[in-house]
């Protein structure tokens, strides 16, 4: 069934809100339709920071002790039962942090990132890093569903943000994308770099990247043909101004800060579309222009995950068209989170994407 593996790992365990120790735990044992796979790298994402202080404890995490982590890659090493049709040791892999009930109206119409048995694990759902066990760790069970064949050519490192990737490409597939048309990007984060990519890859022209520095600065050596900086003039007239005038084809929303859905919506042009990519808080309450929106036909799309849409962000980065390793600033040993948590939290020396590799560097491919 298996390569040699040891019955303990290290993980980062959560013993509380906001603590956390590496524990050597039992590797777990894949059920059926599961595979174990070795986890080779881990990107820390926004949301991991609050899962680890505890702001939502109870809910992510339902309880203590606590895996977190779901922004992942790496290899199977054992299959359970049945799950050898769909995959081999020895195969590399990116997962995804959802895998749905597989039964109710929702996931039955392929939106399993809506399930509608959410938190009821009995029913088969998982949310790996938020509600079952995640990938901070040496080796993590998964559903045959939630992962995805990487080939050689796409390293640990790079697998490990086929997730934040996918977060665009899934709110592009929703909104549509203008071909030759222009895009504001608002938060020059890593998901806004990574959707102003998809969008150049799937027909948009130009993009208006509105942030502040020190990441408007990076935006701009990542790919942004024009920079507007909220520090220096508003948002708004900036843009427009930056368009001729005109209102943008699309804005992408990719910082989950108060006030910029308003701003998004008077960017765009009549009939202009607005993708929400970013995560506010729950206390994040925006006030819109209702009849601007209804006489301007603007079209809103809230946006949940990355559904859907892995394959292809994997078959992007494959052919080269999709670059994502100049985002990745920073890699530490799982030893070493408590300082990886504080570089990405901080910002510190331009931290934007960092990667935590929990089996140490990958050998077989050139790193990142």
């Amino acid at each position: 069934m298996s390569q040699t593996i040891l019955q303990n790992m290290k993980a980062l365990v959560l013993t509380g809100p906001g603590k956390f120790e590496i524990q050597e735990v039992p590797v777990p044992t894949p059920g059926p339709f599961e595979v174990l796979c070795r986890i080779g790298a881990v990107a820390i994402c926004g949301t991991d920071p609050e899962v680890i202080k505890g702001s939502m404890a109870g809910y992510w995490p339902p309880s203590y002790p606590f895996i977190p982590g779901h922004e992942w890659a790496g290899e199977v090493v054992a299959l359970g039962e049945n799950a050898e049709p769909f995959f081999k040791i020895g195969d590399r892999v990116a997962g995804e942090a959802w895998k749905g009930c597989g039964h109710c109206a929702n996931c039955v119409a392929g939106h399993y990132n809506r399930c509608q048995n959410y938190g009821r694990l009995e029913t088969g759902i998982r949310h790996y890093g938020f509600q079952f066990r995640g990938a901070y760790a040496q080796y993590n069970v998964y559903s045959v569903k939630s992962i995805h064949k990487m080939g050689d050519s796409v390293s640990f490192r790079e697998g490990s943000l086929v997730d934040t990737a996918g977060v665009g490409l899934h709110g592009m597939e929703l909104t549509g994308i203008t071909p030759g048309g222009t895009v504001a990007i608002i938060g020059p984060g890593p998901i806004g770099i990574l959707a102003m990519r998809t969008a150049r890859l799937l027909g948009a022209a130009k993009f208006i990247v509105v942030g502040r520095p020190p990441r408007l600065d990076a935006a701009g050596k990542l790919g942004a043909d024009i920079l507007i900086n909220i520090q220096r003039e508003d948002p708004v007239e900036g843009v427009r101004t930056a368009n001729g005038g005109f209102g943008v084809d699309e804005a992408f929303e990719c910082s989950g800060s108060e006030g910029t859905l308003y701003q998004a919506i008077r960017m765009v042009r009549e009939g202009g579309r607005i993708g929400l990519l970013g995560v506010p808080h729950d206390k994040v309450m925006e006030k819109i222009p209702f009849k601007y929106v209804c006489r301007n036909e603007i079209a809103i799309f809230g946006s949940k995950a990355n559904p859907n849409v892995s394959d292809k962000v994997l078959s992007l980065m494959a052919s080269g068209q999709l670059v994502v390793k100049d985002l990745i600033t920073h890699v530490f040993p799982l030893e070493e989170f408590a300082q990886a948590l504080k570089t990405f939290v901080h910002r510190k020396d331009g931290a934007m994407k960092v990667v935590i590799e929990p089996n140490g560097p990958e050998k077989d491919i050139i790193p990142a």
